[in-house]
């Protein structure tokens, strides 16, 4: 059976499954074997054609830029609170403020505090994490370290990024204040 070496496949972006008349992007695919079963590498080679030119889009600033701006910030935790998902903000500062910690004993009543108002079952600003990331933090409060809620405050970092922040960057108060700063009185 002769062995196939090249491939032709179709990529469609999303934009054109919801009605953009452009043609599919078209790639050559190389896929070369190595002497090993199963060790496929395969390389994209972009048809030089003018339908296949890719253009980056501004999607605007990142997560991470809005938070280190004060009022950004500020816009972001009062859309947040609209939303009713303020507890994912005051959780992220509350761990980052947790960080800060130097001494043993307040880190401990620190984090007996964030889990008492974030985590708890029934805490009013309790954040959505999976239960195994829960129970993990609960046994590490015995005795916390400055790294207890790393991966709870990675995943509700997450969840902000992919969720809330596409959508803020939508709304009209950011908006607003990004014309603001565009031009100032």
């Amino acid at each position: 059976m002769p062995k196939m070496r090249f491939s032709k496949i179709r990529i469609y972006e999303f934009k054109d499954l919801i009605g953009n008349k452009k043609q599919p992007k078209t790639l050559d695919v190389l896929l070369s074997r190595k002497k090993q079963k199963n060790n496929i590498r395969c390389v994209l080679i972009q048809k030089n054609t003018e339908d296949s030119h890719y253009q980056l889009q501004d999607r605007g600033p990142k997560l991470a830029d809005l938070l280190e701006n004060r009022d950004y910030l500020d816009a972001f935790r009062s859309f947040l609170q609209s939303e009713f998902s303020a507890e994912n903000i005051e959780f992220w500062l509350a761990c980052r403020e947790y960080k800060r910690t130097t001494s043993s004993g307040k880190l401990c009543n620190k984090a007996a505090d964030i889990y008492k108002e974030f985590l708890h079952p029934m805490a009013q600003k309790e954040v959505n994490i999976d239960h195994h990331t829960h129970e993990k933090i609960k046994r590490s409060l015995v005795k916390p370290d400055l790294t207890c809620f790393d991966e709870a405050e990675m995943h509700i970092y997450r969840l902000m990024e992919e969720d809330s922040c596409p959508r803020f960057l939508k709304s009209e108060a950011y908006q607003n204040l990004r014309n603001a700063a565009r031009n100032p009185v």
